[in-house]
């Protein structure tokens, strides 16, 4: 019988303020010492809620709050190590203080029109580009478009 495969399930944050966002300094590979959203796997049993806020704390040490949801991106080919489809939110900082910890090396907030798109590690510069979009339209992207 053939093993049945299924994506990894993963979530990312953009955390605006002030025009600008947090980007982190990955400390693993794939992309160790590139930059990318906060985020990370949605554990068993969790929502994909609690593991944004989770993974956010974890990575930046920010608490957030959820504004809305930019897109889901789900090509097979947008992390090396497995098909993961990341469901990705648009978040606001509420308490904390920015600080690395976790897999971010560091993190750091960006003025979001100085960053370079094609500079950012897995499909993080598309996302960008989207929610820059979103920023004008407010509506919703997903990798297949």
């Amino acid at each position: 019988m053939k093993e049945a495969k299924s994506p990894i399930l993963m979530v990312d944050a953009i955390i605006e303020k002030d025009e600008k966002i947090v980007l982190i300094e990955r400390k693993i590979e794939p992309f160790k010492g590139m930059l990318a959203f906060p985020g990370g796997h949605v554990n068993y049993e969790e929502t994909i809620e609690d593991a944004i806020r989770r993974e956010v704390k974890e990575e930046t040490s920010l608490d957030v709050e959820l504004v809305d949801i930019l897109g889901v991106y789900s090509d097979p080919n947008r992390d090396p190590r497995y098909h993961a489809v990341s469901i990705v939110f648009i978040v606001k900082p509420i308490g904390g203080n920015l600080k690395a910890r976790s897999d971010a090396k560091d993190a750091r907030w960006f003025k979001i029109y100085e960053i370079n798109p094609n500079k950012l590690a897995f499909d993080h510069g598309k996302i960008l580009k989207d929610y820059l979009r979103w920023k004008k339209e407010k509506r919703t992207y997903w990798s297949s478009r």
